[in-house]
């Protein structure tokens, strides 16, 4: 599955050399940013949050995925292990809801360091493979650790205060924090893209041996990719944690994973608004469609399938071959 055109590969490639962000990305952001604002005094504050949160995970797998050229099935790892030490954070140490979620990505991240440096080494599938099996590790972790709370999960975490001075109690006040938590992260994201390092994992991504032939050293890019993807996770996974007040088995578990994949296959991998799209589908598919209980996963599938055989590049990706601009 391609993300875009060769013209619009070319047209992006082009606009990353000038350093600057395209004018039509800044359109986009700053119109994301005035709906995002008006959002929550028109929808629930929490099910925006929730869309927030994913959005953020979706893109972190895209950047390795979609820019690394690297299949991971283990992301929940990244993500659940942050949403335990941050909600561990919060409600047994006391901390405030910001430190929280720092301890809880820097967890992401090094998890991510040591999982990467032993998965980096393997390509394809089996790359695939080995970061699903450290993934389910660390999902017998959260089973049998005390700290885990098991089965119940992690439960009534305190949002507490921003700073010490801001209080998070009210839905409001936690989806103006979370809206800066995700468009941060955002903007982190596509720094890393529209960058030359980005410009490298391209092309490691389309033609690895000539990389290597040009005397990169490929392997410390893709570990790059993979610690800062693993990142971005945790910072989604901490986030939502002090959002549902909750950890549960739920963010570690292989699903979660298979999930994030599909969320940026259907919005278009490779593309910075991809993620974007395909989290907010599946979300709120799974929040306006949860009274058909399991069938909600039947129509996922559904839909899934009907995307790749009519929208191979996902819904942004097919909107940029048309438009003949990267998106």
């Amino acid at each position: 599955m391609t993300a875009v055109s060769d013209t619009t590969e070319a047209t992006m490639l082009a606009e990353r050399g000038s350093g600057a962000m395209p004018r039509h990305h800044m359109v986009i952001f700053a119109g994301l940013l005035l709906l995002s604002l008006a959002a929550p005094f028109f929808l629930y504050p929490v099910f925006l949050m929730k869309v927030m949160c994913f959005v953020l995970f979706a893109s972190a797998l895209n950047l390795l995925l979609g820019f690394g050229g690297l299949l991971s099935f283990g992301h929940a790892a990244y993500f659940g292990s942050a949403a335990y030490v941050s909600a561990h954070a919060a409600k047994v140490w006391g901390l405030t809801p910001e430190v929280s979620i720092i301890l809880g990505t820097l967890s992401a991240s090094l998890l991510g360091l040591i999982i990467g440096s032993l998965a980096i080494r393997r390509q394809g599938i089996y790359f695939a493979m080995v970061t699903l099996a450290f993934a389910q590790m660390v999902y017998f972790v959260a089973v049998q650790a005390p700290f885990t709370g098991g089965e119940d999960g992690i439960q009534n975490v305190p949002r507490g205060d921003l700073f010490g001075v801001i209080s998070l109690q009210s839905d409001l006040s936690l989806y103006f924090m979370v809206l800066a938590i995700t468009f941060g992260g955002l903007l982190g994201i596509y720094r890393v893209i529209y960058s030359p390092f980005g410009q490298v994992l391209l092309a490691i991504r389309e033609n690895e041996p000539r990389a290597i032939s040009l005397g990169y050293r490929v392997n410390s890019y893709k570990m790059t990719v993979f610690m800062l993807s693993a990142t971005f996770a945790g910072l989604a996974g901490a986030t939502k944690a002090i959002v549902f007040q909750l950890a549960s088995l739920t963010d570690v578990y292989w699903t979660m994973s298979g999930e994030v994949v599909l969320m940026t296959l259907l919005g278009g991998m490779g593309t910075v608004f991809g993620p974007l799209v395909g989290a907010a589908v599946i979300v709120t598919m799974q929040n306006y469609l949860a009274t058909l209980g399991a069938w909600v996963t039947v129509i996922q599938g559904f839909i899934f399938v009907i995307s790749v055989m009519l929208f191979r590049e996902g819904i942004v990706g097919v909107l940029a071959k048309i438009l003949r601009r990267p998106l």
